[in-house]
């Protein structure tokens, strides 16, 4: 039986759909991204304070919050943004007080954390916490103990340019990555695609490379020369040794 062009048009547009489906897939694989709202606009944001051996350099914003601003021990010339706190006593001359905007992204930082924790996961103890010289596509993974990066890890993306491939790393205890050792992007991953929630501690080793956006219950430690390329979000402290840190891409 002949199908008119009306017909074929209708029979047509199932296929038409699926393959723009997965057009769409291959550049955003792995789950929905964690929003962090207003506490995306901060490299760093710390509820307990700033801790740092000079010269670090930051470029973006920081913040402390609900401490005074007299626990941020960054000078103004370490930073190229805007250093908030809720008080007068943040660093001068550069410190800006903005108490309802901190309470604002405090909150958002803890609401992208529950978000990224409370994902299902697709992969649970990956290398049973030791993941250095593994190569990971996106998607949620998921450990009951801590994770180690003893040597370079890959974050594959599936597109040769940009994408937007999301990574979300469940971690039940504390992430540590070596010293020298460096979180790389290939296949179009990005850096603020990539979630670390931590319940434990963030430990960032001497010259190491973090990527990403850590979103950490309690200390986030960068040793000296630690390069970030991303945002280090803390629950409690956040403490710098000579490093250099700006925002994710």
């Amino acid at each position: 039986m002949r199908m008119n062009q009306k017909s074929r048009r209708a029979a047509l547009l199932p296929l038409l759909v699926v393959g723009l489906a997965g057009s769409a897939a291959a550049y955003a694989a792995g789950p929905p991204a964690v929003n962090l709202r207003s506490a995306g606009r901060f490299v760093i944001l710390s509820k307990s304070g700033i801790a740092d051996v000079p010269k670090s350099t930051i470029t973006g914003n920081i913040a402390t919050s609900p401490i005074t601003g007299a626990a941020d021990h960054v000078s103004c010339t370490e930073v190229t943004g805007r250093i908030l706190s809720v008080n007068a006593a943040g660093p001068g001359p550069c410190g800006i007080a903005r108490p309802l905007l901190l309470t604002t992204a405090i909150h958002d930082m803890q609401t992208a954390y529950t978000d990224a924790a409370g994902r299902a996961p697709d992969v649970t103890e990956l290398g049973a916490g030791n993941i250095g010289g593994l190569t990971i596509p996106p998607g949620v993974y998921k450990w009951s103990s801590g994770v180690i990066i003893p040597t370079d890890v890959t974050l594959k993306g599936t597109c040769k340019n940009k994408c937007n491939d999301v990574w979300i790393f469940q971690i039940a205890q504390n992430l540590k990555i070596a010293d020298g050792t460096a979180i790389r992007l290939s296949g179009g991953a990005r850096g603020e695609n990539i979630f670390w929630q931590v319940a434990g501690q963030v430990t960032i080793g001497t010259t190491a490379g973090f990527r990403g956006v850590a979103l950490c219950k309690t200390l986030i430690a960068a040793k000296t020369g630690a390069v970030i390329n991303g945002r280090l979000l803390a629950q409690t402290a956040v403490t710098l040794e000579m490093n250099v840190v700006h925002q994710p891409h």
